[in-house]
């Protein structure tokens, strides 16, 4: 049994600090859900015992590297390897919100109630992702 971790709380500015490794996580987290995608729901009927064994390796890299992202502190979104989602826990103003990062984004600027949810996004103040001692403006 695994010992629980504590909670991170991410400021904006530590989460972008993060990102760069948080990217790298989820490209790989990308490549081989999308392996791991294809041959599970290949049709043909028949799956040879390497096939499997693909499976079953491909599935425990992903479990590795999502591991890996929880031990940093974020959660990863997209089940459907189709675009990387990557939830931060922060505090905004008191209040326990998820900085959210997808995989096609550039940067991370957006942010939701935790019940929120994606469609709820919304911008992160541009003066909370400067670097703390830097000059907004």
């Amino acid at each position: 049994m695994k010992p629980q971790t504590k909670k991170v709380y991410f400021t904006p500015h530590g989460a972008t600090r993060a990102l760069p490794l948080v990217k790298r996580i989820v490209a790989d987290i990308l490549e081989k859900g999308r392996a791991w995608k294809k041959l599970a729901t290949d049709r043909d009927g028949y799956r040879t015992p390497e096939t499997e064994l693909d499976i079953a390796d491909l599935k425990d890299a992903m479990t590795e590297l999502l591991e890996e992202l929880q031990q940093i502190g974020c959660s990863y979104r997209d089940h459907s390897f189709e675009v990387g989602l990557v939830d931060f826990p922060c505090k905004l103003d008191g209040e326990e919100v998820l900085l959210c990062w997808k995989s096609d984004e550039e940067r991370l600027e957006w942010y939701h109630s935790l019940h929120g949810g994606f469609a709820a996004r919304k911008k992160i103040p541009e003066a909370l992702l400067a670097a703390p001692g830097d000059e907004a403006g």
